[in-house]
């Protein structure tokens, strides 16, 4: 007779504990960025709610931005960092294809031996890393996770293209992970649509890019084609989420959407329906999209500003390359 396999539970619920933050050190104002692009500061703000965004010094990558966003998680969390034995880190943009951002960030935070890996789920990477370190957590496979978004897009764009130069910034945002006594991560509403795979992404391979084939790959969008797909199907995965939740948009203490365009925000606040006690994320007029780091960026500032929120219910989205989305309410630290 075999053996039978012995098998891992671990708690019934989690809930973020922490959030930490980092951006990059220059405040880069439309009127940088406008000769390029032949545009004006009032076309970029009424286009996209813009004023500045925050783009790092060249000596800094998504790395080093990773590692000062999570040492902040850790320290608010009170959980010591050798506790920490799981680290996710969603980006698009580590330095190198191979080793893991996430690997090297769990060293240097002093979380090492941790299990470690990087999830590349563009703009709803956050979002989709969540998902994951709940459900691991609830396994049993790991007690504690650190899930980061990290980006350093201003490496990845070109200054004279029109449909996406403007808008990106360079930050990380992280949250510590860990068990709880009551539900805090509802089930995520999360999928993809690769049909769509050239609305929005870089436009040429690394290996074209060696033969000479093409300058060096950038970031570029189908401007209407992801701004229709944002504001009419992810409202609609934005519902289901408070569906699957159990609760209703009057519930919501804050609203956090990926910051991709002050505009596809505003419409989902009309589309759900969020009253007016509702504290609407709008980091991006100052920060920019940072895609995989927005939304735990704009956690971070609205928890800092409004710590009256604590212990709210919130819905995160995001949504972006792939095409990619993922949607949840937590509970805010």
């Amino acid at each position: 007779m075999s053996a039978t396999l012995k098998q891992a539970t671990g708690p019934q619920f989690t809930r973020i504990l922490s959030f930490g933050a980092a951006r990059g050190e220059n405040a880069v104002p439309n009127d940088d960025l406008i000769g390029p692009i032949d545009s004006s500061d009032e076309w970029i703000r009424q286009r996209t709610g813009i004023i500045t965004r925050a783009r790092a010094v060249k000596e800094t990558d998504a790395i080093d931005l990773a590692t000062i966003a999570a040492a902040e998680a850790i320290e608010k969390s009170g959980v010591a960092a050798s506790e920490v034995d799981l680290v996710i880190v969603a980006t698009i943009s580590n330095p190198k294809q191979s080793p893991s951002v996430s690997a090297i960030v769990a060293d240097r935070v002093g979380s090492n031996p941790a299990a470690a890996y990087d999830v590349n789920a563009a703009c709803a990477g956050y979002a989709y890393a969540i998902a994951q370190a709940d459900a691991l957590i609830r396994a049993g496979a790991a007690r504690y996770a650190l899930v980061i978004g990290t980006e350093k897009l201003s490496d990845v764009v070109d200054p004279a293209d029109r449909s996406i130069s403007f808008l990106l910034g360079d930050g990380a945002g992280a949250a510590l992970i860990g068990p709880s006594e009551t539900p805090g991560i509802a089930p995520a509403v999360w999928g993809s649509d690769g049909s769509k795979a050239d609305a929005v992404g870089m436009n040429g391979t690394l290996t074209q890019f060696r033969d000479g084939e093409v300058p060096w790959p950038t970031l570029r969008q189908e401007g209407p084609t992801v701004f229709r797909w944002a504001v009419w199907e992810m409202a609609k995965v934005a519902r289901e989420a408070l569906e699957v939740a159990g609760i209703e948009a009057a519930d919501l203490a804050a609203f956090i959407p990926h910051q991709a365009n002050m505009r596809i925000i505003d419409e989902f606040a009309k589309q759900l329906k969020l009253p007016e006690t509702t504290v609407i994320a709008r980091d991006i007029e100052t920060t920019g999209n940072t895609s995989a780091a927005s939304i735990p960026l704009a956690s971070h500032r609205l928890m800092v500003e409004h710590p009256e929120l604590s212990g709210g219910l919130a819905l995160q989205i995001g949504f972006g390359a792939g095409l990619v989305f993922a949607a949840q309410v937590v509970v805010l630290p």
